[in-house]
């Protein structure tokens, strides 16, 4: 059967079709200069062997190499000596050799690799390089090196493009304001910002910040961190969920679970928000706000809606501020108040409005109370205004100690001494050998009373004492009290998780 004139025109330009695309959409490779041609079948088939002052050109790349050799079929190049790449005028690479494939527009560089990207220079042993995307891949370390950082790694992608660099293994910066050792991170070579995507740590003169995931500006200083962040300086610790820093003013942000803690005071401010300048060395706590105050002895735990550290006047000492709410808990010692001021250079602590100390088996109140700790024992309590003191004898009896103003002595965390100075009351239990005999109720402007394992022991009025012995059996229950009498023990802290609970301040008998 024979094919009409038309239809065999049509499948000769099918058959063409392909071939046409082809060559449009593959260029050959060109040779523009040699100062020798050779081809020798016999040492490399369908190859031509270029010799001094080789310049070969493709697609916007310009390429200069001592000898190179030129496939005819695969439209490759295999360049020696001296190898230099220019492309768009801005990119340039050099090597001892290149494998280039002008169909894929494919380099494999190896030998003294050095590629430059305006400011950025990036040197390897063996470089794979997309000319297409401008995109280069190294695997057996290389090194990155900026305006501002060098940038050490052993896996590396560099998009030359985009201004950044994908580095992962064993990945070292150095730079004259910081280091950095990290998992893997990306790097923009025109803002600066590292970007964190493994566990990372970044050194400067004066903290250590760790973190997992996050941004950090290298010229600045500035960081967002998150997954495990950390902020270490001289004295001080920062952890939390998120760490928002601004290294130029010493502002930061802690987010969620959030702790900062002073080497040099011993003490940790935690909350779910805490707000920080590391300049003026100020913190503030919100949001499950506690402190935590340690010694070598023991730890007091406090709790309020919101917790403030300033710097004290003398240098390198602090104050902390608690507002609303406050509850704290020692093992020897458990308070609340409304608000309080705890200051570091002696351990000095002052509570504010209907304040109430607990110690072992005495209750404390007055308008304001000071508990002052001592280098040396003993330590002291200030009850000033409507001093109030009780403790249980046993169910239903309580001795009582009320005046104008107490002092309270402490040694090895037992209060042994009260002085009351000032409109002195008084009402215990006197016992004999056979148990309790009587209340005794006195009054004296001023009075000492001495405690051993927190019972009372002796009493001695100092002014006019006025008081009586009462048998039991002719006590009345308005007589077992003294005015003003409130037992708080459904408030007290009796461990730590307490001081997180929010109690009506009731005040029964």
């Amino acid at each position: 059967m024979k094919l009409k004139a038309t239809t065999c025109k049509l499948i000769f330009l099918l058959v063409l079709i392909p071939v046409f695309a082809f060559s449009q959409t593959k260029k050959r490779v060109d040779i523009e200069q040699a100062d020798f041609l050779e081809y020798n079948e016999s040492i490399i088939k369908n190859a031509q062997r270029l010799i001094g002052n080789v310049i070969i050109t493709h697609e916007g790349i310009r390429m200069w190499c001592d000898s190179a050799y030129s496939y005819t079929d695969t439209n490759m190049v295999d360049a020696y000596g001296h190898v230099h790449i220019l492309k768009d005028d801005t990119l340039h690479m050099y090597s001892n050799y290149l494998n280039y494939n002008g169909d894929t527009k494919w380099a494999v560089a190896t030998g003294n690799v050095k590629l430059v990207n305006k400011s950025t220079t990036l040197t390897t042993d063996t470089l794979d390089f997309d000319m297409a995307q401008n995109i280069g891949f190294y695997d057996d370390y290389g090194t990155v090196v900026d305006s501002t950082s060098t940038l050490n790694s052993k896996i590396g992608q560099y998009y030359a493009d985009l201004n950044k660099a994908y580095f992962k293994k064993e990945v070292h910066v150095f730079s004259e304001d910081y280091t950095l050792d990290s998992d893997t991170l990306i790097y923009d070579t025109k803002t600066k910002v590292v970007s964190i995507v493994g566990p990372t740590h970044i050194h400067d003169e004066e903290t250590t910040l760790y973190a997992e995931s996050g941004f950090y500006n290298s010229i600045t200083g500035n960081a967002e961190l998150y997954k495990n962040p950390v902020i270490t300086g001289e004295e001080q610790e920062v952890i939390a969920d998120s760490i928002f820093y601004d290294k130029t003013t010493g502002d930061g942000r802690a987010i969620g679970n959030a702790s900062i803690e002073d080497y040099k005071n011993r003490m940790i401010v935690r909350g779910n928000r805490v707000v920080y300048n590391e300049t003026q060395e100020t913190a503030m706590a919100t949001d499950s706000a506690h402190l935590l105050l340690y010694s070598e002895k023991d730890t007091l735990y406090l709790h309020a809606d919101t917790l403030k550290s300033i710097p004290d006047t003398i240098p390198d000492e602090k104050l902390v501020m608690a507002y609303y709410h406050v509850k704290f808990f020692r093992d020897d010692m458990q308070g609340k108040c409304d608000s309080m001021v705890y200051w570091s250079l002696d351990s000095t602590i002052q509570l504010f409005h209907d304040p109430v100390v607990w110690s072992d088996n005495n209750q404390m109140t007055a308008d304001y109370i000071e508990m002052i700790n001592q280098t040396n024992d003993p330590d002291l309590v200030k009850l000033d205004h409507n001093a109030f003191i009780v403790a249980m004898e046993d169910s239903g009896r309580y001795n009582q100690i009320k005046g104008r103003d107490m002092l309270g002595y402490i040694r090895k965390n037992e209060l042994y001494k009260i002085d009351v100075d000032g409109n002195g009351q008084s009402i215990y239990y006197a016992k004999d050998k056979n148990g309790i005999i009587g209340l005794n109720k006195a009054i004296s402007s001023t009075i000492e009373i001495y405690l051993d394992s927190s019972k009372i022991k002796k009493i001695v009025f100092i002014k006019s004492p006025d008081g009586q012995l009462m048998p039991l059996p002719e006590i009345s229950d308005e007589e077992k009290v003294l005015p003003g009498f409130h037992w708080l023990d459904a408030i007290r802290p009796k461990r730590v998780e307490d001081i997180f609970e929010r109690q009506k301040n009731s005040k029964a008998n």
